[in-house]
């Protein structure tokens, strides 16, 4: 169940930010709904995931935590789909910078128990650097964050995906 929510994910993130990428002049509140229901979506699959027994890991907080925060950033954008720009940027950083260092937390979690846990550890490197990036220009516009947020869901979910189909367990426990 694990991979095929990887997979899942990565897939949803691939197609978001093609969508993002293509249509780059789609409007604030249109990115804000996108990017809303992406955080809810992912938020649920990680919440799920974080929950859910794995005989090799257990549960894992971080990955549960990162669902929490995931869904309530989602919620908090759907319910004010006309903030201003500066609002959105804060959350997507906000966002990005906090999932990041989950996943290398849970990255150096699992370094001895799954084969590919670098691949976590990339997953969480792109997301801290995407909300550094974000943080650095606040003023950048709606088109400019279409494509940076674009770019970033999509590289992201091409890392899920590899992560999905190719985490295997270690013999060393």
């Amino acid at each position: 169940m694990g991979r095929s929510l990887l997979v899942m994910r990565g897939l949803l993130g691939i197609a978001a930010g093609i969508v993002a990428m293509a249509w780059p002049g789609i409007t604030l509140v249109v990115l804000v709904g996108v990017f809303g229901l992406y955080a809810i979506v992912e938020g649920l699959t990680n919440l799920l995931h974080g929950l859910m027994r794995d005989d090799v890991v257990g549960e894992s907080w971080t990955t549960g935590l990162q669902g929490a925060i995931g869904i309530i950033v989602g919620i908090l954008v759907s319910l004010w789909p006309s903030i201003t720009t500066m609002l959105l940027v804060t959350f997507i950083g906000v966002w990005a910078a906090s999932k990041g260092i989950l996943e290398i937390a849970e990255a150096i979690r699992l370094r001895h128990q799954v084969i590919g846990d670098w691949l976590v550890a990339l997953n969480g490197l792109i997301s801290v650097v995407f909300g550094l990036a974000v943080f650095a220009f606040p003023s950048a516009g709606a088109i400019t964050i279409a494509w940076i947020l674009g770019l970033y869901v999509a590289v992201s979910g091409g890392v899920l995906i590899m992560r999905g189909l190719g985490v295997r367990t270690s013999a060393v426990a």
